[in-house]
Order: C-alpha cells, then structure tokens, then sequence
C-alpha cells in the first residue's frame, strides 16, 4: 500500500487494518485503540480472534462477517474486507453494537406491549363469551360482578394506550431542549393540590421560587407520575412528601418521599425500564402499566436533568430529580 494510501487511513475514526500474507501490516490509531498496537506485525488470526472473520480476510475475495465481543463483551461488530493487491487486504471494523442494541430494544418493547394488552383482552374476551351463556348472563349478581372485571381490564388497557402515546410524544421531541419558564415551587404546589382529596400529600421549599427552562406539560406529569407511585406503593393513607430545594450550585432538587416497604435493592437499578416490575402482582392490581418511570427518566433527560431512586426496605422510597435552574 501507497505511503498516500496509509495517511488516508490514518486520518480515519473507522479502525483499519492492512493484512499482507495473513499478517497485519498496517493499523491506524482507531484500530489500535480498539485491539491494541501490538497487533501491527501479529498474525492476523491472533488479532482477531474470530475463525468467520478470519475466514472473509483469507479468502480470495474477501468479504465480511458479524463478530462479537470484539471490544466489550456485548459489542457487536462488522468486519469488512476489501482486497487491493496480490495478497493484500484492507480490512475495516464498523461498530454496530447501538443499532442492534435499538433493533433489539424495539423488538422487546412490541413483544412487552404485546403480552401487556394481551392479557387483559383475553380476560375480556372471556368473561364476555361467559355473559353470552344465558344460565350465566340471566344471574345478576354473576352479571355485575364479570361486568365490573370487564371494566376494570378495559381501564388498565386504556391506561397502557395512554401510557405507550405519552412515551412515543416524549420520545419525538426528547432532542428539542424545552425553553418555557416554570416555577418548579408553584408546580409542584398545584399538583399536590389535585391529590389533596383523602391523602396525606404535603409539599415544602427552601425557597419562594425555583425557575427552570422546561415543559410544564411534561414537568406535571413527572410530579403525578411519582405522587402517584408514592401513594399505591407507600404506607397506605400516606404520608407522601414533596419537597424543592434550590443550591446555589445551580441546580433544584426535588424529591417525593414515601414511607412505605420499600423496594428491595436488586430491583433499583432496571426500575426505569419500560415494563419492569419489582412487585408484579401488587403493581398489576394497583393499576400500575410498568411505563410510569420510564416516561419520568424521559422527561427528565430532556430537561437535561438526572433522575434517581434511593430505598431502603421498611424505611420507604424517595424519588428524586435534579433539574438545572434558568439563568438569571
């Protein structure tokens, strides 16, 4: 290869090599920081420890392959090989390990969803073709009691549509910075009021006002969501407190506190994964979709903020986000 040939590679964010007789010639600075500057010289079944990559770069014509664990242990790689000479190939590694980790996200959240409405539909389904049988349908009581069933999958379903439509609006605008001026202290005033009625919610500030630069929409959902969990999953009757506390590090916190079981510590860190449960049964029956924090790590992201859960088991959960403050 050209010494022009061999500054065009260097000058590439792509790793490249430049295997002569199935030993490695040439590797750029890319290709050294993935596989290390001792490959240059090695045999090139030792740098790439992989026999289908191994295969494409040794054949005649070359060719690519899908290797794995290439850097870490779950990247996923392509190994392309071109040939530019008698017994010379350029080979390039293009990392595709975040679109197939998208691929399989996506593939994930359609079967999630899948089996979450499906559960509920067949429920319906059931105990509708069970009112249809006369000896059944003409009892009263059996009537009520199956139409109030109905009527509660339907409403979890409904809550499950919202939820996914909520996500999927905040995913579609999760790159555009909000710039409306919200007083998190006012905020966070008013929500607590919706939930006034038989809770012991109560909210408390350090300050007469928190400004921030964000989406009031999507900030009273956050608010809701986590009040909401605080009261299904606490101490039942509550007391659930709010709390907002400007620094002057430039930053508010706010955080919702319960006194409730608690979450046990090996569930804390996929908590925020859409659909995931550290009580099943006790979320399904509270109404719980499995989105709800998701859609609150969401909005916070945009909000260039940072959202965290801290429990501990019999002393309750404290959600808590810190949001950057608008500049004066």
């Amino acid at each position: 290869m050209t010494v022009e040939g061999v500054h065009l590679l260097e000058l590439l964010q792509t790793p490249a090599l430049v295997v002569s007789r199935g030993l490695v010639r040439f590797a750029n600075s890319a290709a050294q920081g993935l596989l290390g500057a001792h490959i240059v010289g090695q045999d090139v079944r030792i740098a790439i420890r992989d026999p289908r990559a191994v295969a494409a770069i040794l054949s005649e014509k070359g060719g690519s392959a899908q290797v794995t664990g290439l850097s870490t242990g779950g990247s996923v790689w392509e190994v392309d090989c071109r040939v530019i000479g008698p017994n010379e190939r350029l080979v390039s590694l293009y990392d595709l390990s975040e679109r197939v980790s998208v691929a399989k996200s996506h593939a994930d959240f359609v079967a999630n969803a899948s089996h979450e409405l499906r559960t509920p539909l067949a429920n319906v389904l059931g105990y509708v073709e069970t009112l249809l049988n006369p000896k059944a349908g003409g009892n009263e009581e059996v009537r009520n009691r199956f139409l109030g069933t109905i009527r509660h999958e339907a409403q979890r379903m409904q809550a499950l549509i919202s939820d996914l439509m909520s996500l999927s609006r905040i995913e579609a605008v999760k790159h555009e910075v909000p710039s409306d001026r919200i007083d998190l202290v006012a905020l966070a005033q008013e929500v607590v009021g919706e939930f006034r009625d038989g809770a012991q919610v109560t909210v408390t500030a350090n300050c007469a006002d928190a400004v921030i630069a964000g989406d009031r929409g999507q900030l009273s959902q956050v608010l809701r969501n986590l009040i909401d969990n605080a009261l299904k999953y606490g101490k039942p009757g509550g007391p659930v407190e709010v709390s907002v506390e400007a620094a002057n590090t430039g930053w508010v916190l706010v955080m919702v506190r319960d006194h409730g079981e608690g979450i046990p510590p090996e569930h804390l860190p996929r908590i925020t994964e859409r659909f995931y449960r550290a009580d099943t049964s006790r979320s399904r029956a509270a109404g719980g979709t499995g989105l709800g924090l998701s859609i609150v790590k969401h909005i916070v992201e945009r909000h260039r903020g940072r959202f965290d859960v801290e429990s501990r088991l019999g002393s309750g959960t404290t959600a808590s986000l810190m949001l950057p403050l608008k500049e004066a």
